[in-house]
C-alpha cells in the first residue's frame, strides 16, 4: 500500500491540493450562509447526496452535497472550524499533501459509494411498496451522507498519529487525544450498531464501515500495519535486546524529526532512510510519514 501510494505520488503528486483543509472550510462557510438565506432549507435539500435524485438527472449532487456543513450553527462554530483547521493542517504536514488529498478524497469517493450501496439496500427491502416509498427514504437517509463522518475520520486519524498531545476539554480539562478518539470511535461504533444494525436504518451501518475502511486504508500507507508482520516482531525483539545490553547513558538511535532516542522509549523502532541523501534515521511514528531530504 505505501509503495503503490508512493508510486502515485511521483506520478500525479503535483495536482495534490496544497492546504486543502482551507478550501474545504471555505465550502463549510458557503454552506452556512446558504443555511441563514430565505429558504435556506430548501436550498440545502437541493444539494444533499440523494442517489435517488442522481439517477433522476440531478448529477450536481455528486459534488454540492461536500457544501453541507458536518456540524450545526452554534456559538463554538469559530473553535470547531479553528480544530478542524488545525487537525487537518497538522495530518497535511504529517503525511504530506498528497496523501492526505487521497486520505480526504477518498473518504468522499466511500461517502458517494456507501450511499448508492444504501440506495440498493433500500430499494430491495420497501420497492414493493412503489417508488413513493423509495423516494421519501432516499430522502431520510441523505442526512447520513454528509462530511460529517469524513471529519471524524481526519481526527481519528490525528488520534492515531499524536495520541499524547493534550487538548483541552470545555477549556478545562486536559485530556490525551488518544483517549478522545477511543472515545469517538466507540460512539461511532455504538451507532453503527444500534442505530444501523438493531434499529434497522441499514445505510448509517454502510456510512460508518466505509469511512472505518478509510481510515483503516491511511493506518496501512503509513506503514503501522507492518509493525505486526512476525519478522518484524522478531526483528524488534532483537532490537530491546541489544538496547539493554548498551550501557546506560549512550544513545544508539536518534530521530532526525522528533529527536527521541531509545533511551526515552525502549519500545521505539528506528530505521534509516533509503530515500533520504545522508545517514538520517527515523522512528516508527516517522519513518513513513516524513519529508524526504534531497
Amino acid at each position: 500500500m505505501n509503495k503503490f501510494l508512493s508510486n502515485m505520488e511521483r506520478k500525479f503528486g503535483r495536482y495534490a491540493i496544497n492546504n486543502l483543509t482551507l478550501y474545504i472550510i471555505v465550502l463549510y462557510v458557503i454552506g452556512y450562509v446558504i443555511k441563514l438565506m430565505p429558504n435556506g432549507a430548501m436550498i440545502q435539500y437541493y444539494l444533499t447526496l440523494n442517489p435517488y435524485l442522481i439517477l433522476h438527472g440531478q448529477i450536481w449532487r455528486l459534488v454540492s452535497w461536500v457544501l453541507i456543513p458536518p456540524t450545526a450553527l452554534s456559538i463554538w462554530l469559530l473553535i470547531t472550524l479553528y480544530l478542524y483547521y488545525f487537525i487537518g493542517t497538522t495530518m497535511e504536514r504529517t503525511v504530506g499533501t498528497f496523501r492526505y488529498n487521497v486520505f480526504i478524497f477518498g473518504g468522499m469517493l466511500l461517502m458517494i459509494v456507501a450511499a448508492f450501496i444504501s440506495y440498493g439496500w433500500v430499494v430491495l427491502t420497501y420497492g414493493a411498496e412503489g417508488e413513493m416509498a423509495v423516494a421519501g427514504k432516499m430522502m431520510y437517509y441523505s442526512g447520513y451522507f454528509s462530511t460529517y463522518y469524513v471529519q471524524e475520520m481526519v481526527f481519528l486519524s490525528f488520534a492515531i498519529s499524536y495520541p499524547e498531545i493534550q487538548l483541552l476539554l470545555m477549556f478545562i480539562i486536559p485530556v490525551k487525544v488518544k483517549y478522545l478518539g477511543i472515545l469517538y470511535a466507540a460512539y461511532m461504533a455504538i451507532e453503527a450498531i444500534f442505530t444501523g444494525i438493531i434499529g434497522g436504518d441499514i445505510p448509517v451501518l454502510f456510512v460508518i464501515l466505509f469511512q472505518f475502511i478509510n481510515l483503516g486504508l491511511f493506518y496501512i500507507s503509513t506503514g503501522r500495519a507492518y509493525h505486526f508482520k512476525p519478522s518484524e516482531s522478531h526483528r524488534r525483539k532483537e532490537f530491546q535486546q541489544n538496547v539493554k545490553m548498551a550501557p546506560k547513558g549512550i544513545t544508539r538511535h536518534k530521530c532526525a524529526v522528533c529527536g527521541r532516542s531509545e533511551t526515552d522509549d525502549p519500545n521505539l523502532e528506528f530505521r534509516f532512510c533509503s530515500k533520504c541523501n545522508g545517514n538520517y534515521e527515523y522512528c516508527q511514528d516517522h519513518l513513513f510519514t516524513h519529508q524526504h531530504i534531497k
